[in-house]
């Protein structure tokens, strides 16, 4: 089986696969003061709690945009199943173009993204992912990044309005029914998420018009908030929860991993 970990800011997402197939994935916080024996012992429990031995574990992959946390995670990873983890950055040899001006600083969730999309898709492709940042990743047909736009997450920029503010109360991000809130939490809500689902929407449109060529890329949403945000947008098209993921077994794949 191969065992894939995608390191963001605030949450670190593991999948294991089957061959092709992603059999089971889990989060874990991603914490910059956890000891590799910390980060070896939660791969492990998440495993077993799957019903799978560590041992099982032919290949790993890794792919990180957190420096602090890689090292520890990559001497967890051999800890726990006793193979020697891949590692994703801009050097890797993979079957796409990184055609922006500092290839070595894109983020590899991009790198993935971007092949990913031009694996699955074979179209030009807008990647909207939610994370801890929101991130559109422009890609093209034949598999170049040609660069995007990054602004601040759903939650990250929820977090900032109230901790700036001190009467506006911590409030749980569900879908507002109406615009005009009525209560301090669903004028939150409202702002917040249809702020953020009209920013995309806007933000599309902005790139499409600058879109070289004449086909008109496909919109897909990824990343932890893609299944709250999406829905509320008009621009995106599709929802693939684990783009990020597949990107990481399409990788193992191209880097020669068997498992």
């Amino acid at each position: 089986m191969l065992l894939t970990l995608n390191i963001n800011n605030t949450e670190t997402k593991v999948g294991l696969f089957r061959g092709p197939q992603l059999e089971t994935h889990w989060r874990l916080t991603t914490l910059p003061v956890r000891t590799p024996d910390e980060w070896a012992a939660a791969i492990t429990a998440y495993l077993t709690q799957a019903g799978r031995s560590p041992a099982e574990v032919r290949a790993a992959i890794v792919a990180s945009v957190v420096p602090p946390v890689t090292q520890a995670v990559l001497e967890a990873v051999e800890r726990a199943t006793g193979r020697k983890p891949a590692v994703v950055d801009g050097r890797a040899k993979l079957p796409i173009t990184l055609d922006v001006d500092e290839p070595l600083t894109v983020g590899a969730d991009r790198i993935l993204n971007t092949l990913a999309a031009s694996t699955l898709f074979h179209r030009d492709t807008i990647v909207v992912d939610f994370g801890t940042a929101t991130t559109f990743d422009c890609i093209t047909a034949d598999g170049r990044f040609i660069g995007g736009v990054i602004m601040p997450g759903v939650r990250t920029g929820a977090d900032a309005l109230i901790a700036r503010t001190a009467k506006l109360p911590a409030t749980e991000l569900t879908p507002p029914e109406r615009v005009i809130g009525r209560r301090t939490e669903d004028c939150i809500r409202a702002g917040v998420l249809l702020g953020a689902a009209d920013a995309v929407d806007g933000l599309v449109r902005r790139i499409r018009a600058e879109w070289p060529g004449q086909k008109t890329p496909l919109v897909v949403a990824t990343g932890g908030l893609a299944d709250l945000v999406a829905p509320l947008a008009k621009e995106i098209e599709a929802v693939h929860p684990d783009l990020t993921l597949t990107g990481l077994q399409l990788a193992a794949q191209a880097l020669g991993l068997s498992w």
